[in-house]
């Protein structure tokens, strides 16, 4: 158990499968950073999926039963948090990989597909780590670490930007759970489907975006997800330097009106 990852039809499935909530392990921080670095560089990975091993959690977040962070001095904590693996051995601890994976940009799509619990660091897999989400209709959204203390995930996940900043805020500060229907209500979700049509619906998703050229994926992602944090002007000018690119390539192009041509011949 721990955190699988496997390509088939041209669709990379992310399995989040650790005991009755999928909690996450340090081992798994790790397992999903390397998975994600092995989906950027495959051809034949095209669009990814995102899920928890059942329908009971997606993920309800770290693995309290792990010892968080092993016994350390007030120095030993400090280079621990300023060099993340330098002491990990075999065994990854905490703080460690998922700075990696907050951290870590890509320009391939995933979709998250979501049953049950989503809470503490499932909701940051999810908000950082998928860009298309549909939920089952028994999903819980939350963060409820606010409650005992812990707080950050909704600047992590820059919250405020990805949902409307009254409902971010909801969330953030109450430690209250949503459910998928107040989750589609805030954009936080695409779709709410039965819980057993979940997977099934996130596959005709990935469907209908690997029927597109795959180019044309990797510049509108990067137009997307560059854009987000761009001012105006330059998202502008680096959309379209890649939509100058990217047509290049096309026979055809402007040659007449409407006309969109096809790729040129390798």
């Amino acid at each position: 158990m721990g955190l699988s990852y496997t390509v088939k039809d041209n669709i990379a499935y992310f399995v989040i499968d650790n005991g009755k909530v999928n909690a996450i392990t340090p081992q798994m921080h790790k397992d999903f950073y390397h998975a994600l670095k092995d989906f950027e560089v495959r051809k034949d990975a095209r669009v990814g999926i995102l899920s928890g091993a059942h329908d009971r959690a997606f993920s309800a977040g770290d693995d309290i039963a792990n010892v968080y962070t092993p016994k350390r001095t007030r120095q030993e904590a400090m280079e621990a948090n300023l060099f993340v693996h330098q002491d990990e051995g075999e065994v990854p601890g905490r703080p460690g990989w998922e700075n990696d994976i907050a951290l870590h940009r890509r320009f391939k799509p995933i979709i998250g597909a979501v049953n049950g619990w989503c809470i503490g660091h499932g909701m940051i897999y999810l908000l950082l780590h998928t860009d298309i989400r549909v939920a089952g209709e028994n999903a819980q959204f939350g963060i409820p670490e606010l409650n005992f203390g812990a707080a950050g995930i909704s600047g992590t996940t820059r919250m405020a930007r990805l949902l409307p900043p009254t409902a971010a805020a909801w969330m953030a500060l109450t430690g209250d759970f949503i459910d998928a229907q107040e989750a589609y209500r805030v954009h936080l979700v695409n779709k709410v489907v039965p819980t057993d049509r979940t997977l099934a619906e996130a596959e005709a998703i990935a469907q209908r975006i690997i029927r597109h050229p795959p180019t044309a994926v990797r510049v509108e992602m990067e137009a997307m997800m560059m854009g987000m944090d761009l001012s105006r002007f330059d998202a502008v000018q680096h959309s379209r330097n890649l939509y100058r690119y990217h047509r290049s390539n096309y026979e055809g192009w402007g040659s007449e009106p409407g006309f969109f041509g096809k790729p040129k011949p390798a």
